[in-house]
């Protein structure tokens, strides 16, 4: 569980989209106290498989093969696949 800002962080957007994200159904956010709680999973779902950009550098493995989407691999195992 994360927070609005944390979320916002996560995915590059302001943290009052993610709050209207969560006041219109989009986003599933759980309230504690005055905080929104978000589950990692359902921003994942939300956002899909944006990715941000990374140096080009790190496009290729050191052998010149492309670097492998870890986190999809990540995302899938979470998912039991």
């Amino acid at each position: 569980m994360i927070t609005v800002p944390e979320a916002a962080r996560r995915t590059g957007r302001d943290a009052e989209t993610i709050r209207r994200w969560i006041r219109t159904g989009r986003l599933q956010a759980q309230k504690v106290g005055t905080q929104h709680l978000i589950d990692e999973a359902d921003l994942d779902v939300l956002v899909g498989d944006e990715q941000l950009p990374l140096p080009a550098e790190w496009s290729r493995l050191p052998d010149g093969r492309p670097m492998p989407n870890v986190v999809r691999a990540v995302r899938l195992s979470r998912a039991g696949r």
